[in-house]
């Protein structure tokens, strides 16, 4: 076997001198020509150490040294491919080769000096080779996984002759580590291998483009080199468990440490197909060893830059688009939250929301408020599990082309859901997508915050205004008051004075054109402090009705179910009158109108319909609900609609319009059904 160890690295030293000849004549100066050349010098030497100590006999720990510098070398080379340093001095200065060295040289000391310290046991320098050839396995599968088409065609010989005495290596070293001694037959076969695999290495050299092999480190190669850095490590503490469990085991050692090396194999391999760690893996090297898929910053901006110049009817709009664009959507939508149970669509793109959907919408929006998830339709029916305690209609959401849910929060306070939605199937999202429709929703949510503030802001000074009116009309009437009161005073005494009652005739004329000017800028209504109690609705509709049937056109009334619920019930009948009394002002005398009461589930319905004049859509979005803007000139003061809107919001309710002009209009109030017992503080606000 000696002279057979001896042939086979005598023969290698001919074949990677010759290889070293022919790299020399290629007259390639580049940096990466100069390491390979410089890696076959050293592959080179550790088989003429090999040789010799088979001639001299001398310690096996030389051609073991020797060998570990071949394995830091080729290391070093596959580390260069990762660089851009076309110079050996820029090469030194490289962190990741200094972070190489340094580990190396702190473990070739460590091992060899514990080696003497013992009286020479091996057993560590063999765990030593274990690792280095584990390493090398690693950066091997680094490069050719992250590699392109091209450069894996040029590379793949170049791997496999390395992976191929790496593995030969860790086999031996590991049965060494085993048995505590060297197989020589496994040993004295290192040199055979070593000029089998310098083919390869010559095709490799040959095939790289002015020795230059560019090659980037991506996530997938991270993910998959950890993970056989897993198994690796995991073996290696198997191996030595049984290890000593063969070495305490006496003559039933070593069945059992074949059985527990079966086992500990198979709860490896369901450890590393167990699609929850790989998961967790992959997230946490994107998240600790990359930077991220997005540049905050930029987003940040672009965000900035959509908001000042994407222009819409309303910042509900604006919003919606902005979000859209960030997955591609064509469709998306806008929701607001007023209850539990209670969502009203503040802006759609290409979405229709019905009935079924917005019961669908409450249970999404108590999850996502609970979670803080969003919800992903396509993950969803793949993996329902990946979504406790949340159920939904597949069906329906496809009928809609609704693919994603993003849930909006201002601060810790859930506001309500995007929709996005496409006729084609969206992206899927990672967790890097989620964390970035995340913090845009946020954003967002802030800017809708801040614009309904505005709103409510505006709405607080036309209050204001109006106030400081009525303090001028006021201040008419006590003139008004003044005269009149003059006159009554003075009527007893100068009643039969001609001249008198001429000047009473003249301060009554100014004072009723005064009265006139006055009633025709401000309607008078007493306000009242509200107060709830369960209220049948129908009774108060009904009761509406005998004031407005008066004049014509009559109205219609429908009633199903009882429509009993708590609500103040002199404000609703106020709001009420307001809106049939409109009706019939936009309905001819031979029109229609209708009154309908249905009970639902969880809600009444009450629908106000009429074939009169309608409304625009244009007007219904920007002047229906908007206050102190009226059609009637002189004649309204346009809050009557704008009350209405804001009594039913402030009872949980929701208000909705539909109309066509010269068609008619449609009313749909929604209040929540309240029981006895079951109204709370926050129903109330």
């Amino acid at each position: 076997m000696d002279f057979i160890g001896l042939l086979g690295f005598s023969l290698a030293v001919v074949v990677y001198a010759l290889l070293a000849l022919l790299i020399i004549a290629a007259r390639n100066r580049s940096l990466v020509a100069r390491a390979v050349l410089f890696c076959t010098l050293v592959t080179l030497s550790s088989n003429v150490v090999a040789a010799l100590q088979i001639k001299l006999a001398y310690s096996l720990q030389w051609a073991m040294l020797a060998d570990g510098f071949k394995i830091a070398c080729w290391s070093l080379l596959i580390i260069l491919f990762n660089t851009e340093h076309r110079n050996f001095k820029a090469l030194v200065s490289n962190y990741y080769v200094r972070q190489y060295v340094g580990v190396w040289l702190l473990l070739i000391l460590g091992c060899w000096l514990t080696t003497y310290w013992l009286d020479y046991a091996y057993e560590y320098i063999f765990l030593l080779f274990i690792v280095l050839n584990l390493s090398i396995l690693v950066l091997l599968e680094q490069l050719y996984r992250n590699a392109s088409l091209p450069v894996r065609w040029a590379i793949w010989p170049l791997v496999v002759a390395l992976a191929s005495v790496a593995i030969f290596d860790f086999v031996l070293y590991a049965q060494a580590t085993m048995v505590d001694g060297i197989d020589f037959n496994f040993w004295f076969s290192r040199g055979f291998l070593a000029l089998f695999v310098a083919p390869l290495l010559l095709i490799s050299i040959r095939r790289i483009n002015n020795g230059e092999v560019r090659i980037f480190v991506s996530r997938h190669v991270v993910f998959y080199s950890s993970m056989l850095m897993i198994a690796g490590a995991y073996l290696l503490l198997m191996s030595f468990t049984g290890y000593i469990i063969n070495y305490l085991g006496g003559e039933w050692g070593g069945l059992v440490s074949i059985g527990f090396l079966m086992l500990s194999g198979i709860v490896l391999v369901a450890l590393l197909i167990t699609e929850s760690l790989r998961r967790r893996v992959k997230v946490f090297i994107a998240k600790n060893f990359f930077a991220n898929k997005y540049e905050y910053r930029d987003e940040w901006l672009n965000l900035i830059e959509k908001i000042e110049t994407t222009s819409g009817e309303s910042h509900y709009q604006m919003a919606t688009h902005i979000m859209m664009s960030k997955v591609d959507a064509s469709r998306g939508a806008i929701i607001k939250k007023f209850s539990n149970q209670q969502y009203q669509i503040q802006y759609s793109h290409g979405i229709e929301i019905n009935d079924e959907i917005e019961s669908q919408l409450s249970e999404v929006g108590l999850f996502c408020h609970q979670q803080g998830w969003i919800v992903d339709i396509n993950e969803y029916e793949n993996a329902p599990l990946l979504y406790p305690e949340l159920t939904l209609d597949i069906a329906l959401f496809r009928s809609k082309n609704i693919q994603i849910i993003v849930p909006i929060f201002i601060g810790k306070a859930f506001y309500g859901l995007f929709l996005l939605a496409d006729e084609n199937e969206l992206k899927g999202l990672n967790w890097e997508d989620r964390d970035l429709l995340f913090a845009i929703s946020k954003q967002l949510g802030n800017f809708i915050s801040l614009y309904e503030a505005t709103d409510k802001l505006s709405e607080s000074k036309q209050f204001d205004a109006f106030n400081r009116m009525s303090a001028f009309l006021v201040h008419d009437l006590k003139n008004v008051q003044a005269q009149l009161t003059l006159i009554t005073s003075n009527a007893e005494k100068h009643r039969n004075n001609a001249d008198f009652i001429d000047d009473v005739f003249e301060t009554v004329e100014s004072a009723t054109l005064r009265l006139e000017k006055v009633l025709s800028q401000l309607r008078k209504k007493q306000i009242e402090q509200s107060s709830h109690r369960q209220t049948d609705l129908a009774a108060i509709v009904k009761k509406v009705l005998l004031q407005c049937n008066s004049s014509l056109p009559g109205v219609e009334f429908e009633q199903h179910g009882s429509c009993v619920t708590f609500i103040d019930s002199e404000s609703f009948q106020s709001v009420m009158h307001h809106l049939i009394q409109n009706a019939q002002e936009a309905t001819t005398k031979n029109g229609w109108i209708k009154v309908s009461l249905v009970e639902k589930k969880r809600t009444i319905r009450i629908i106000i319909a009429d074939n009169g004049c309608g409304m625009t859509e244009e007007f219904i979005k920007s002047r229906l609900f908007r206050p102190f803007d009226s059609t009637k000139g002189n004649a309204g003061m346009g809050i009557g609609v704008f009350e209405a809107k804001q009594f039913f919001e402030n009872m949980a309710g929701i208000i909705k319009v539909a109309s066509t002009p010269k068609q008619g209009t449609v009313f749909t109030i929604d209040l929540p059904l309240r029981v006895a017992g079951a109204i709370s503080g926050q129903d109330l606000l």
